[in-house]
């Protein structure tokens, strides 16, 4: 049975810039793609039944978003096929690293395919924007510098990277961030150029760690780190990054984590693997 990858994304930067009348919040922010995904699986039925087969202990399989994501798709293309969809998780699930939203758009992209839909990769993003903020980057395929809620996307061309990511066992709802008080929600906003030049921080870090005090002693350890050009919390978080120029500093310091620290090495990856799919 063929595989297809959802890999992870880090937020390079993340900028609360304004809010709109409804309550969302505007951002700015750079995803880029690594090589640390989930894998699934699909089999096409011809009943209409949409199922994951090995479902996650503690996710219920209606907020399972494979399962939002091919019911949707089965309704509005008009299709009467189902699926069986086999998750074989290694994303750690609200950690900032995009997991859920890009099982989502993995299941999008190959159903689309496999239910011969054929609809374009902007029609699939509009469909993906309704299940996460996050889905259609995904989709799009390309690293990207991102504004509105996160759906107004420019293709970015991202320098070779590696990146050692840290997983705090803790969650952090993106709600409860996005609630609070303290958050910063008028960050000047930048250009893309600024970026390039290195300019950009992580607007909800600072809530994140003093919700989670574990956050911000991690981040402290990564920053003491030698080598590396950028150090911050990808999204909400927990999960926390350290990017690199080449491998071997990466490696370095990755196998100097403590023991009592947890986390991964990945290469930043130039475009999304199911890009060209």
């Amino acid at each position: 049975m063929q595989t297809f990858p959802a890999p992870a994304k880090l937020n390079l930067f993340l900028h609360v810039v304004g809010r709109r009348a409804d309550g969302y919040h505007l951002l700015q922010t750079t995803f880029r793609f690594i090589d640390f995904s989930d894998r699934l699986a699909f089999t096409v039925r011809s009943d209409g039944i949409i199922k994951v087969m090995n479902p996650l202990s503690d996710l219920p399989e209606v907020d399972n978003l494979c399962t939002r994501a091919a019911k949707l798709l089965r309704d509005r293309s008009g299709k009467t096929l189902g699926v069986e969809i086999y998750l074989h998780k290694q994303i750690p699930m609200g950690g900032g690293l995009g997991g859920g939203s890009s099982d989502a758009a993995t299941t999008l992209i190959v159903l689309n395919r496999l239910w011969g839909i054929n609809w374009d990769r902007a029609r699939l993003m509009m469909l993906g924007l309704e299940l996460g903020a996050d889905v259609p980057v995904f989709i799009y395929g390309e690293n990207a510098f991102a504004e509105g809620v996160g759906e107004k996307l420019t293709q970015l061309a991202l320098p070779p990277a590696w990146y050692v990511v840290l997983t705090p066992p803790v969650h952090i709802l993106t709600a409860d961030i996005f609630a609070c008080k303290e958050l910063t929600r008028n960050t000047i906003p930048i250009k893309i150029s600024a970026f390039s030049m290195g300019a950009g921080h992580n607007d909800l870090e600072p809530v994140a760690a003093r919700m989670q005090p574990i956050v911000g002693d991690w981040l402290q350890w990564l920053k003491q780190q030698p080598g590396t050009s950028k150090v911050g919390m990808s999204g909400s978080g927990a999960c926390l990054f350290a990017e690199f120029p080449e491998a071997s500093s990466a490696l370095k310091v990755f196998e100097r984590i403590p023991v009592d620290m947890c986390g991964f090495m990945a290469k930043g990856l130039a475009e999304h693997p199911l890009l060209h799919f």
